[in-house]
């Protein structure tokens, strides 16, 4: 039924490919036929009465693609046809394949499956805006209108450029690299062409709608894909047939290959730490672009990973985290780190313990347990209700009034403990000012002498411990001070376990094989 309308794109000068493509052809072997015989076959069609076309595509075993074979097949005659589509020879098609496989293999990266991505010129959104068409037989005029009026189609029935470019090439490159093509794959190779003629296609566009073209420090050139869109929703069909010649110019040359990136979606490592030093904070500390300590937990345990894992970066974080003069035992604080495109991703899980093992070498500051690969969402677990979690503290108590052992042992009667906490001053300048209800659920007392004792506590996620023994100047009430009637205040801290109710060895231990979920109870 668009028969017509396939005379009317081929006499203009379109190739055959995109004619199949604005007639809704979704047969893909059509569109890897060589050039020069999909047109002659096309053209047959065109001249005769007939009212379907059938294309005998050959279906022969792929091969890899040799530079030689590429060399002895191009004829430079047919690089380009009179409308310019993107690649017409099907050897420059394998051209540019070859290419991206050696860039591939050249990046180092480490993968069972890819997806391929491609940014096509702008232009081609101008250009495509518009198909041949005739007003009128007894005016023979033409002129150009939307693609989706000319032919009756919906938008969903005319194949799409990238769609059709990557119903030729995708069995090309998993053939060339001996891997599937897969949409939900984490390693994704993009390719992004240029053409020398996009700013001539587009510059009406900027002086029209000015606005859309708003200069960008990481953008080579104002005429981007989503600009070019912009200025196309924007501009009135009568300023755009003045400006766009009818029908358009022929390109004087092809695109070319203006990038081939390679890039790896993150992967999540977790596990659990243990600080034993006081001198050593959770993450790098720096104060006025001054560093204060040479080393972080965080570093010592990243380091390592980005070593191993070939990532460009990294980022941490934690079931909560303490003070640089607080010690972590126990169970050890749950942590994940995400790696930012990483090159080897597959390890053996004695690969990793022998990761967990070198990282606790090298350090007597930290120890790792539990270090495994997560997924994404495993990671939720570890922030999911952090309020409903406890924790188990050693606290050291120095009071300034002589006690006795008779003057503690009321505290370890206390209960489910109501306390209000008003946002400590030494946190002041990052945490925004609040009062916070938390729970002390219960206190045990071990007298030391007459100005000291040690009291455990097993306290809400999120309770200042600290505050809780000094008071803060009265900003957590009560207070160990109030409570005893004295100036109290802690020199020693440690946070022994963290819990969420469940047991703690089956929820805490996360054995091989078990979901990694188990790991941030």
């Amino acid at each position: 039924e668009n028969k017509h309308v396939a005379q009317l794109l081929l006499s203009t000068g379109t190739c055959p490919r995109c004619i199949f493509r604005f007639c809704g052809v979704d047969f893909h072997a059509s569109y890897k036929l060589p050039y020069k015989e999909l047109l002659n076959e096309l053209q047959k069609f065109l001249e005769t009465e007939k009212d379907e076309l059938i294309l005998e595509v050959p279906n022969p075993p792929l091969k890899k693609i040799r530079l030689q074979d590429l060399e002895d097949g191009i004829d430079g005659n047919d690089n380009l046809s009179q409308n310019g589509d993107l690649i017409e020879n099907y050897f420059d098609i394998q051209q540019i394949v070859l290419q991206v496989c050696q860039k591939v293999e050249a990046s180092g990266f480490e993968f069972t499956n890819l997806v391929f991505s491609v940014s096509f010129p702008p232009q081609l959104s101008v250009r495509e805006r518009l198909i041949p068409s005739f007003s009128s037989q007894e005016s023979n005029v033409c002129m150009f209108v939307d693609v989706k009026q000319s032919l009756s189609l919906g938008r969903n029935d005319i194949v799409q450029l990238k769609e059709a470019y990557k119903w030729i090439t995708h069995p090309l490159f998993s053939e060339e690299l001996g891997v599937p093509i897969d949409g939900k794959s984490l390693f994704e190779v993009s390719v992004v062409f240029a053409h020398p003629e996009t700013v001539e296609d587009c510059h009406f566009l900027r002086a029209i709608c000015p606005d859309c073209f708003k200069p960008a420090k990481n953008k080579q050139s104002v005429f981007t894909r989503m600009a070019v869109m912009k200025a196309l929703n924007k501009i009135k069909e009568e300023d755009f047939r003045k400006q766009f010649p009818c029908p358009p110019n022929s390109p004087k040359a092809v695109c070319t290959v203006l990038e081939i990136e390679c890039a790896h979606g993150a992967v999540f490592v977790a596990g659990r730490y243990n600080k034993y030093s006081r001198n050593l904070p959770q993450t790098p500390w720096i104060i006025d672009g001054e560093r204060k300590l040479e080393s972080s937990v965080e570093e010592l345990i990243s380091d390592h990973l980005l070593t191993v894992f070939k990532a460009e970066s990294f980022n941490f974080s934690s079931s909560g985290r303490e003070d640089v003069d607080v010690r972590t035992l126990g169970n050890g604080r749950p942590f994940a780190i995400e790696l930012v495109n990483p090159h080897r991703v597959h390890f053996t899980s004695q690969e990793i313990k022998e990761l967990q093992q070198k990282i606790n070498n090298s350090s007597n500051k930290i120890q790792v347990r539990d270090l495994q690969l997560v997924t994404r969402e495993a990671i939720g677990h570890m922030k999911e209700g952090e309020e409903e979690k406890t924790k188990t503290y050693s606290a050291l108590i120095w009071t300034n009034e002589a006690i006795q052992k008779k003057d503690i042992e009321f505290l370890n009667d206390i209960k489910d403990l109501k306390i209000d906490q008003k946002t400590p001053l030494r946190v002041l300048h990052r945490r925004p000012l609040a009062v916070r209800t938390r729970i002390i659920h219960s206190m045990e007392t071990s007298y030391v002498d007459e100005h000291h004792f040690r009291l455990y506590l097993k306290t809400q996620a999120g309770t200042y411990i600290k505050e809780f023994v000094h008071g803060d100047f009265g900003r957590t009430k009560p207070n160990i001070g109030s409570l005893m009637n004295v100036t109290a205040d802690i020199l020693e801290l440690d946070v022994e376990v963290f819990e969420n109710g469940q047991n703690l060895t089956e929820a805490l231990y996360c054995r091989e094989g078990r979901s990694s979920e188990f790991l941030f109870l």
